[in-house]
């Protein structure tokens, strides 16, 4: 299949709903753009895709038909002067790429110094023999 325009009137009220109709066309299988006019609520569909069966996923949502169906428009052939425009261009250097540190969550925090010696209320027999109670 050569690639196709396909003009699609939907039925939308709001900004959501075009959203919607945007989402569901962006996953079909086999688009290259999408253009939406609210105005005249008509969807603009071209790509590789099947118009019938996008129209048939939209219908699950929307009330949608399909106004017109054929070839997408070609690319015009460049000239003579469009090639001393790009001559004149110049591109545009890329950004500087920035490596960052990957970020890991703290599982295991050491306890403070000031709980390292501790005895933390034990009592050992080597420093009062005469105890009665090793663990306080």
């Amino acid at each position: 299949m050569s690639g196709q325009k396909a003009v699609l009137k939907l039925d939308l009220h709001d900004e959501n709903g075009k959203k919607t109709a945007m989402k569901i066309a962006s996953k079909f299988a086999g688009v290259e753009s999408i253009a939406m006019d609210m105005k005249d609520q008509k969807l603009t569909v071209t790509g590789t895709m099947d118009p019938v069966k996008l129209a048939e996923k939209l219908r699950k949502r929307f009330s949608a038909e399909i106004v017109s169906v054929g070839p997408a428009k070609e690319a015009p052939k460049k000239d003579d002067k469009s090639k001393e425009t790009q001559k004149k261009e110049q591109p545009k250097p890329d950004p500087p790429i920035i490596y960052l540190t990957p970020y890991y969550p703290v599982y295991y925090q050491p306890l403070p110094p000031s709980l390292w010696c501790s005895n933390a209320g034990f009592v050992s027999i080597e420093e009062d023999p005469n105890a009665f109670c090793v663990i306080c």
